[in-house]
């Protein structure tokens, strides 16, 4: 694995943990579907965005927003 493929691993990881945090009763399982699903995700795994250069927190913040806005596959 390439150092931004596991830069990606991680910040998936790290996202899924934060919505756990957030929302106790969620299982890691739903929190990790919730972000592959998500189009927050897809920007993570677009080397052009360099999301995955970010802080967590700051990209989970995309997430919140865009779960909260609905706009969620």
């Amino acid at each position: 694995m390439n150092e931004k493929t596991e830069m990606m691993a991680d910040m998936v990881k790290n996202l899924a943990v934060l919505l756990t945090e957030q929302n106790r009763e969620m299982t890691m399982e739903e929190a990790l579907a919730t972000v592959f699903n998500s189009e927050t995700y897809r920007k993570v795994i677009d080397e052009r965005t360099h999301f995955y250069y970010q802080s967590y927190y700051y990209v989970f913040a995309f997430l919140k927003e865009e779960l909260m806005k609905g706009k969620f596959e």
